[in-house]
């Protein structure tokens, strides 16, 4: 029986194996995959079986679907094929080893979930319940800052050491204003204005602009945010 392997943060959450002819990848509870993180949509993809086949199909996801870093609407899978959706990969076998299994196993899809993905769901439910309460995106103060929660209302934020920026941060070399995140149509960005390398998203410099999303993490200077996107 084919198995999908779901990890997140390069660690296993949970194992899916199935007899079905066709299941369904998503961030609802009525998947029979559930990706419980706002970078994912709601009916985000599905898999069709056919005799010894798979077939991956995206179904016109926001932030689409990728194999071995490919990004597809429609594609065959293969044995150890990698699956990218949102911050999840999802590891493709032809065959289950059977032995791993419990008889009660073999009738259509089990799902063996892990303490990491009761964490996950957990964090992604408290994020929601944070925007819904703020009523918009919101910044976490993760390190080196003396903020909480900051609420991105407006369409210019700002971050440096100057006494005027909304945000004051830490470290040495940065700028009176070394940062903005800027709201538009399209969403939040993140903007570098001060001296390079002073402004990463992901552990990765910014040195332009670069657009967030839910649970980045920005560093300016010694000062950590995540982002969480409140759908605004």
């Amino acid at each position: 029986m084919p198995e999908i392997v779901v990890k997140f943060d390069d660690r296993v959450i949970e194992r899916v194996v199935t007899e079905k002819k066709h299941i369904t990848i998503g961030r609802t509870p009525d998947n029979d995959i559930v990706l419980d993180n706002r970078g994912v949509s709601r009916k985000h993809a599905q898999i069709e079986f056919n005799n010894n086949s798979a077939v991956i199909i995206d179904n016109e996801s926001l932030n689409g679907t990728f194999v071995n870093h490919r990004k597809v609407t429609e594609e065959v899978i293969k044995d150890n094929d990698v699956i990218n959706i949102g911050k999840f990969t999802l590891h493709f076998h032809q065959d289950a080893s059977r032995d791993e299994l419990q008889p009660a196993s073999l009738e259509g899809t089990m799902v063996l979930r892990t303490k990491k993905q009761k964490d996950l769901l957990d964090k992604d439910r408290h994020a929601a319940e944070i925007t819904a309460r703020a009523g918009s995106s919101v910044l976490l103060g993760q390190a080196g800052t003396d903020i909480g929660e900051y609420k991105l209302n407006r369409p210019v934020t700002t971050l440096g050491r100057a006494d005027f920026v909304d945000l004051k941060v830490r470290g040495f070399f940065v700028t009176g204003l070394q940062a903005k995140i800027v709201k538009e149509s399209g969403g939040f960005f993140v903007v570098n204005l001060g001296r390079q390398g002073k402004t990463k998203l992901n552990g990765e410099i910014v040195s332009d602009r670069q657009q967030l999303k839910n649970d980045d993490l920005i560093q300016v200077g010694k000062s950590i945010f995540r982002f969480l996107d409140g759908g605004s």
